[in-house]
C-alpha cells in the first residue's frame, strides 16, 4: 500500500522529481521535496544533501539536469539551515566530482557541469555568510576549471528575503526620533534620559562592530586555512615525507571532517 502524500520519504520524492522517464520537468515533485524538507527538519538536510548529490552526479544528463534544479529550488525555499548544509565541504565536494577531471569531469555532460559552476557561483553571491563555497569557487578558478565568472541571467540569481534594517545608530528610526525629542526638552529628566539613551546607542553600535569583526576573522582563518592544507597537499609525499607534515595534516581542526576537506582540495589538483 503507497503512503500518504505527506508521509513519503524524501527518497521516493527526489527518485519522483528526477525520474529520467519524466518527459517534462516535473516540479510538483519538486515543490513536495522542499516541503518535506521545510515540515520536517529531523537529519533530512543531511538526507537531501546525500541524496542530490547523488542524482547530481548521474550519468544521465536529463536526470542530473533535474537533480540540479531540485537543489537550485531548495536553495530559494528551504531556508538558513538548509543553506548551511549546502555550505559544508562534505557536500560541496560532491558538487566539485562532477566538474573535477581528476574525479567526473571527464564524462561529465556539459550542460551539467555548466550547471554546476552557475550554482557555485550564485551562491558566492547571494550567501557571502557561507564562507566555504567562496572558498571552494576561489579554488576552482585558481586550478583553471573556471576561466570567467559565469553569466547569471536575473532570473537564474538566488533571491533571497532582504535582510533586517540594521539597527545602527543613525538607522534606528524608533530611537533617533525619541533621542531628538528628548534633547528639545527643557526638562532636566529628558535630558538625563536623552543622555542614557545615546550610551546605550553607542554601547549596542559597539556590540555589532565587534561581531562584524569577529566574523571578519573567522572568514580570514578559514582562508588561511585553506591555503595552508592546499600547499602542504601539494607537497605531501607519503614516502618521502617528514612526520611532522604528516601529523600537522592529520590533526588540522575544520568545522568539517578533516576527510571532507583534503578531498575537496584533491579534487581541485589537475
Amino acid at each position: 500500500m503507497a503512503a500518504p502524500p505527506d508521509e513519503e520519504s524524501l527518497e521516493s520524492r527526489i527518485n519522483r522529481a528526477t525520474n529520467p522517464l519524466n518527459r517534462d520537468t516535473d516540479w510538483s515533485s519538486i515543490h513536495a521535496f522542499c516541503d518535506k524538507l521545510n515540515n520536517d527538519w529531523r537529519g533530512n538536510p543531511q538526507l537531501a544533501t546525500r541524496l542530490l548529490a547523488h542524482k547530481v552526479q548521474s550519468p544521465q544528463e536529463w536526470e542530473a539536469m533535474q537533480a540540479l534544479l531540485v537543489l537550485e529550488t531548495c536553495m530559494k525555499n528551504c531556508g538558513k539551515r538548509f543553506h548551511s548544509e549546502v555550505g559544508k565541504f562534505r557536500f560541496l565536494n560532491e558538487l566539485i566530482k562532477v566538474v573535477s577531471p581528476k574525479y567526473l569531469g571527464s564524462r561529465s555532460p556539459e550542460p551539467v557541469k555548466k550547471k554546476v559552476l552557475e550554482l557555485i557561483y550564485s551562491w558566492t553571491l547571494a550567501l557571502p555568510d557561507e564562507a566555504k563555497i567562496t572558498d571552494a569557487y576561489q579554488m576552482l578558478k585558481k586550478q583553471g576549471i573556471i576561466k570567467q565568472d559565469p553569466e547569471l541571467p536575473p532570473d537564474k540569481m538566488l533571491s533571497l528575503p532582504p535582510p533586517r534594517a540594521k539597527n545602527t545608530i543613525f538607522e534606528d528610526k524608533e530611537k533617533s526620533k525619541m533621542l531628538s525629542r528628548l534633547l528639545n526638552s527643557s526638562h532636566p529628566e529628558d535630558l538625563k534620559a536623552a543622555n542614557k539613551l545615546i550610551k546605550e546607542m553607542v554601547q549596542e553600535d559597539q556590540r555589532r562592530t565587534e561581531k562584524v569583526s569577529k566574523r571578519v576573522n573567522a572568514i580570514q582563518e578559514v582562508n588561511e586555512s585553506v591555503a595552508l592544507l592546499t600547499q602542504l597537499l601539494q607537497e605531501y609525499d607519503s614516502k618521502t615525507s617528514s612526520p611532522s607534515n604528516a601529523e600537522l595534516l592529520q590533526d588540522f581542526d575544520t568545522e568539517d571532517s578533516d576527510e571532507a576537506l583534503a578531498e575537496i582540495l584533491q579534487a581541485t589538483i589537475i
